[in-house]
């Protein structure tokens, strides 16, 4: 009889840390998406650049790679990101993750981000090391293990409206990519 109390214990005590696991892993606090956004300003002073899926709410070009665009007011489905425990920088309204375009598990300078399944894993698209990241003190948002940067080009352009504009968004060499071009913070809109 020992044996099988001991047995339901066990079992229900498994049962209950599966179910913390999952929850601490899959529901995130409330308040923990943001925007990513530029640090500096650049030529939008009044609202900054911030990662961006191209498209519309209903329409998001999920396979397109992805560029920064002028933040917007609130947190909005092709703008609003979770950065999660083990470095991984996902859009859940896509349920998709950034990820850096590389061969297996390697990236080059000028790399685009795109959008991939998290912790997809297919021939020649090794993506573990691709869409892990590392927000550093000094605001640089590198790939973890290397020293490539999340970072902004250089132009900007106007989009469908002449008061929006977007910049390319890529890795350069960390020591190369000037610091207004790649430093960034994770923000709550203020609206």
């Amino acid at each position: 009889m020992f044996n099988g109390r001991k047995f339901l214990i066990t079992g229900l005590l498994l049962f209950f840390f599966e179910s913390l696991a999952v929850n601490t892993v899959f529901s995130e606090p409330k308040g923990s998406m943001f925007h990513l956004r530029l640090l500096d300003r650049l030529d939008r002073p009044e609202d900054g650049y911030c990662i961006d899926i191209l498209g519309t709410p209903g329409n998001l070009r999920v396979e397109l790679p992805l560029f920064a665009h002028n933040c917007k007011t609130t947190l909005t489905a092709d703008s609003s990101v979770i950065f999660t425990s083990d470095g991984l920088i996902k859009f859940p309204a896509v349920d998709l993750c950034v990820t850096v375009a590389g061969v297996n598990s390697n990236a080059l300078p000028g790399a685009s981000t795109l959008l991939r399944k998290c912790s997809e894993s297919q021939p020649f698209f090794e993506t573990f090391r691709l869409q892990r990241f590392t927000h550093r003190k000094d605001g640089r948002i590198s790939m973890s293990g290397s020293e490539l940067c999340l970072t902004v080009g250089r132009e900007s352009a106007a989009t469908y409206s002449p008061s929006h504009r977007w910049r390319a968004l890529f890795v350069e060499d960390c020591g190369i990519a000037e610091a207004s071009f790649s430093r960034w913070e994770f923000v709550v809109p203020d609206h």
